[in-house]
């Protein structure tokens, strides 16, 4: 007998940890797992056609077919479990994951090709079907199987729900390391969520549980060893115990090997100052920090059942930032109860302002199980029939006013998140009073100019974008020329590039300079200058930067990269013969 656990995930980089963590529980734990039964795993993105991961399915032979479900691959499961079903109507299909562990019945009526699903938590459940198929039992022994739900000669039965697991019992799932190479590795030290956050499913699940700390250590020390890349902590809220986040930062801190990352989603309002004390002294890009804001509006705040002390987290931000070791990501979403357009963008620029190395602007997500999805009438939320859910208006905000806010999160990505304009987009924040309104003008300059919907070169963006500051009246004089400097910067900060904007001098005017200083050939790269530039710790706070009088260098290193960011090093230096 073969089951085979099917994953479709958002890229290839992604591994699933559902899949894997069900299998090497049932290898542990499940009888008759030795000999003739075999438990294999199919993993494909989203971005397979249909018909390939139909075609990938088929030729494994599964006896039971079994597939992890989520908000990004559910209209594609389905289609394939609906095909599948057509060319072996006798294999048994089960589902499980977050989006079919609520509204089951529903689920189940609407996809007659489906045998059952397993509700909540899949290890034991898994392993209790896995030893059902293997001893060839009937359908009727699955009444005695607790957390799933399932079809029955035309009749639909949900079991009893099962008892959350001890974490230590859950084997670790990675021995087959090479698997996984250049790929994301998920790791979790915790389930659940000590918070009610309404918008969020990990709320639903309140018992936190945390995996002992020895055996933390000895899995971390697994990767560590074969030097995985990246391991992403899967736990709702790391932090949420000082003493577990303390022992585990201690630990990467005593071990790092130099290269691996790895990231946390943390309240940064919780951490106290002897985490702070230690985050400040790990490696720059060991640890990187994933917090989560969403709102500044206190009403809002209240409304979604969050806590959270915006002061304090504020200043947490800060601290952090001030020793350039770790990566920030924070997050806000659109589209939650009492935030109207005008709090909305207060947020934002509230946020922008903290200068994290990334500003996710997502949208609210109605998803089945969570309070907003039940009280969603209330509150005049109406949202997209199909995964992923995303909100089309509320009581306080408009189609029209999402999507504006949509234009605003395109370029945040393009010219803020991506790291290719740091320079430049520092220069704007004086220019502009509202980080907001600067990117709302920007979208209505790609609206009117019919950029969207294109697949432009960095080249092209700075052009755009140079074209936007030139069409924006009552800028200082000095705006353009210095905007115009700026982005030749943030070309060279990022790379050695080949093609010189068309408003860019001719580099033969410094020959000698760069001869004089490049002398690892396309490894470096000198540029002149009439504004200095601030570099990683300076902010532009109030003024734009003074022209000089006579030519700076700016010396591009791409052998010394940040490892954040992965900026070039730049030093400023003077034309060979002057002191």
């Amino acid at each position: 007998m073969k089951i085979l656990l099917a994953a479709v995930n958002a890229k290839y980089i992604h591994s699933n940890l559902a899949v894997y963590s069900l299998r090497a529980y049932a290898k542990k734990y499940a009888r008759l797992a030795e000999g003739e039964h075999t438990v294999a795993i199919a993993e494909y993105t989203i971005n397979h056609r249909t018909d390939d991961i139909l075609a990938g399915i088929y030729r494994e032979a599964p006896d039971v077919l079994m597939f992890s479900c989520y908000i990004w691959n559910i209209c594609q499961i389905e289609e394939v479990m609906e095909e599948f079903h057509k060319l072996r109507p006798g294999i048994p299909i089960w589902v499980g994951g977050p989006e079919v562990s609520y509204e089951t019945e529903k689920f189940l009526r609407e996809h007659p090709a489906v045998t059952g699903v397993m509700i909540g938590e899949g290890e034991e459940t898994f392993c209790r079907l896995y030893e059902h198929y293997a001893a060839g039992r009937t359908g009727d022994a699955l009444g005695a199987i607790k957390g799933i739900a399932y079809q029955s000669g035309g009749s639909i039965a949900v079991n009893e729900g099962r008892e959350p697991l001890e974490l230590d019992c859950i084997p670790f799932c990675y021995e087959d390391i090479e698997d996984f190479e250049n790929r994301i590795v998920y790791y979790e030290s915790s389930r659940g969520c000590p918070f009610s956050c309404s918008y969020c499913l990990s709320s639903v699940e309140r018992q936190l549980r945390f995996r002992d700390l020895k055996l933390v250590k000895q899995e971390l020390s697994f990767f560590l060893e074969h030097r995985v890349p990246q391991v992403k902590f899967v736990d709702r809220t790391f932090n949420c115990s000082h003493v577990h986040a303390m022992e585990i930062w201690r630990f990467l801190r005593e071990h790092d090997n130099g290269l691996t990352n790895f990231h946390f989603e943390i309240s940064a309002d919780l951490l106290t100052e002897e985490e702070l004390k230690l985050l400040a002294g790990l490696r720059p890009g060991l640890v990187q920090l994933e917090i989560g804001v969403q709102s500044t509006n206190e009403a809002t705040i209240r409304e979604i059942h969050r806590t959270m002390k915006l002061e304090r987290l504020k200043w947490a931000v800060t601290e952090i930032q001030k020793h350039e070791n770790i990566h920030e990501h924070l997050d806000l979403i659109a589209g939650l109860p009492c935030e109207d357009y005008e709090t909305f963008a207060r947020s934002f620029d509230e946020i922008y302002a903290l200068r994290p190395n990334q500003l996710q602007l997502g949208f609210l997500k109605v998803l089945k199980g969570s309070y907003l999805y039940e009280h969603a009438a209330e509150y005049g939320i109406v949202w997209h029939s199909r995964p992923p859910y995303e909100v089309l208006r509320t009581d306080w905000l408009d189609y029209a006013q999402l999507l504006r806010i949509r234009r605003v999160e395109e370029l945040l990505e393009v010219y803020y998140n991506s790291a290719q304009f740091e320079v430049t987009m520092k220069i704007l924040g004086v220019l502009f009073d509202s980080a907001f309104a600067m990117f709302e003008r920007l979208g209505a300059f790609y609206e009117e100019n019919g950029y969207f919907g294109m697949n432009h070169s960095r080249l092209k963006r700075s052009e755009i974008l140079l074209s936007f500051i030139e069409s924006v009246p009552g800028l200082p004089g000095e705006a353009v020329p210095v905007i115009r400097e700026s982005l030749i910067f943030d070309l060279y900060y990022r790379e050695n590039y080949k093609s010189r904007p068309g408003w860019a001098p001719d580099a033969g005017e410094w020959k000698r300079v760069s001869r004089f200083y490049c002398k690892n050939g396309k490894q470096s790269h000198v540029e002149r200058f009439f504004y200095r530039f601030p570099g990683k710790s300076e902010r532009v706070l109030r003024h734009l930067p003074e022209r000089s009088g006579e030519p700076l260098y700016a010396l591009f290193d791409y052998t010394d990269r940040d490892p954040l960011d992965y900026q070039a090093s730049v030093r400023w230096v003077l034309a060979p013969g002057e002191e």
